[in-house]
């Protein structure tokens, strides 16, 4: 079975395609921009949320 969507994990794994484009429709920014957050302040899905102002 392949997952879909993140099952209440606290990161984001930008090297998983469906794990950035789940994030980026949440969310509603491009995947580039999620891209450049995780790498400013890392994977934690509460960490990018405050970078992008979704909190």
């Amino acid at each position: 079975m392949s997952r879909r969507h993140p099952q209440d994990s606290p990161r984001i794994n930008m090297y998983e395609a469906w794990d950035l484009q789940y994030w980026s429709n949440r969310w509603n920014v491009p995947r580039q921009r999620l891209v450049d957050v995780i790498r400013r302040v890392g994977d934690q899905v509460e960490d990018v949320a405050q970078a992008l102002g979704k909190n």
